[in-house]
């Protein structure tokens, strides 16, 4: 017999919770078994008003649909509040019934921008601290990587700056020789804060962010998240960040690896500094030049002089500073008679200047190292590529970071520090369900009907 099925679905009432529509097996159900935000309310509160005016949206529905968002990979509010008007589960996960009405998609921007980038980052400090005392993290050994973010522009919005368009403009036309040709630069009119930058030679420059991500080895959690335009250079961030991570974990770091994009001597000069073992491969070398490079000449640390590629003397010169660069001088009389000077020395000058940064030294030593690299730090940097790369690629295809989807550097750190949050509660809600599992395995058969009830 053929079934017929009436649409017209006018009950009158619906008992029981949502909760019962949903799987157990959902995302949102399994990431609110260990969600907790009970201390939100107490953290912005200096940023409301208690005894006056209307009452705002509750601070733990407005974080829920955020989270509930970038969980499910719809990070555009406009496009999450369509969703959420019929989708149970986000009701649910957020404590929305069916009869109630949603927020409008302005209020979680003006949330967004009342709460400000540094509550944001303390919401995910705090899924830090959560991992670590499930111990799915300790702080010891950390993956670090920087990965772009391409800016919400269009190519139309971006524009030539000349660096020197003041300059050129208060030259007399009447003496040509003092023209020069001015810089450019490409800047973004809609977003200054995005640069132009690319992560490959062969790519085209695009306005973009930088994420700087430190994920820890036991389970793939993000300990640290730092945003900068796209310009900026990952050895620039690198001695804050290992800061942070030692404060949020509360374990000092033990172990970094890096891939040869942070080869520099002042990164090196920093994990010294805090007594952490650095696993960074070196940089691949420059294809031979006409003029010989300043690699070829041997610096003394203990001395502190520079031996040229004929065995002469340069000595410093000028004050030494940290976070500087030094310069080494040869004698005049030692390149005028050298060999080598047509491809050493500079044809406007009369002697070679040797230039080292103040923290060669610890370059020095960690090209050794990698010189002495067994199978232990072989399978650390091993890991260090799947890990970290692997948590990029994560975020950027279910979570929304492949783009940025709203404009300036402070909006940009909030949805970093989103989606570092939503992937720490995945991976406690893994962990957690896998704490459950184990349990019912060592339990009765009796017991683990019971609990299956209530999961």
């Amino acid at each position: 017999m053929l079934g017929r099925k009436e649409r017209d679905q006018l009950e009158l009432f619906i008992t029981g919770s949502l909760r019962q529509l949903i799987p157990s097996d959902h995302i949102l159900v399994r990431v609110d078994a260990v969600l907790d935000l009970s201390w939100l309310r107490d953290e912005i509160a200096e940023l409301y008003c208690l005894d006056n005016g209307r009452p705002c949206i509750d601070p733990e529905a407005a974080l829920r649909l955020m989270l509930a968002g970038f969980l499910l990979g719809i990070v555009h509010d406009r496009r999450l509040m369509r969703e959420a008007a019929v989708n149970i589960a986000i009701r649910w996960f957020a404590g929305y019934s069916l009869h109630e009405g949603l927020p409008d998609h302005s209020s979680l921007t003006r949330i967004r921008q009342r709460w400000g980038a540094e509550r944001f980052r303390r919401i995910f400090e705090r899924t830090v601290r959560a991992c670590v005392a499930a111990k799915i993290a300790t702080g010891e050994i950390v993956h670090v990587d920087a990965s772009l973010i391409r800016a919400h522009v269009s190519w139309d919005s971006l524009a030539v700056r000349h660096i020197e368009a003041v300059e050129e403009a208060n030259i007399d036309d009447s003496f040509p020789d003092d023209r020069q040709r001015g810089k450019s630069k490409k800047i973004c009119v809609t977003d200054p804060d995005a640069t132009m930058a690319t992560n490959g030679r062969n790519r085209r420059l695009e306005p973009s962010y930088k994420q700087h991500t430190a994920v820890d080895d036991v389970a793939g959690v993000i300990v640290d998240v730092e945003v900068t335009t796209g310009e900026q250079n990952e050895g620039m961030a690198v001695a804050a960040q290992l800061d942070a991570i030692a404060t949020t974990t509360g374990t000092p770091l033990a172990i970094v690896t890096m891939d040869a994009g942070y080869a520099y001597a002042k990164v090196f000069r920093s994990l010294e500094d805090r007594k952490i073992e650095g696993i960074v491969p070196a940089k691949a070398e420059q294809p031979p030049r006409k003029v010989i490079p300043t690699r070829r000449f041997k610096f003394d640390a203990r001395h502190n002089l520079v031996r040229c590629p004929r065995g002469k003397i340069l000595r410093p010169m000028g004050k030494l500073q940290r976070g500087a660069f030094q310069y080494f001088h040869a004698r005049g009389k030692d390149c005028a008679a050298c060999p080598l000077k047509a491809r050493c020395v500079s044809p406007s000058r009369h002697a070679r200047i040797a230039v080292f940064n103040v923290n060669h030294p610890s370059l020095l030593r960690a090209r050794r190292k990698r010189l002495g690299w067994g199978k232990r730090e072989e399978r650390l940097y091993q890991r260090h590529r799947w890990r970290v790369e692997g948590v990029h690629g994560e975020a950027k295809t279910w979570h929304g970071l492949a783009r940025a989807i709203r404009r300036g550097l402070n909006n940009m750190r909030i949805q970093a520090f989103l989606a570092a949050a939503v992937i720490n509660l995945k991976r406690l809600a893994a962990a957690f369900l896998t704490l459950i599992l184990v349990l019912l395995t060592a339990s009765t058969p009796s017991m683990r009907t019971n609990a299956f009830s209530t999961v």
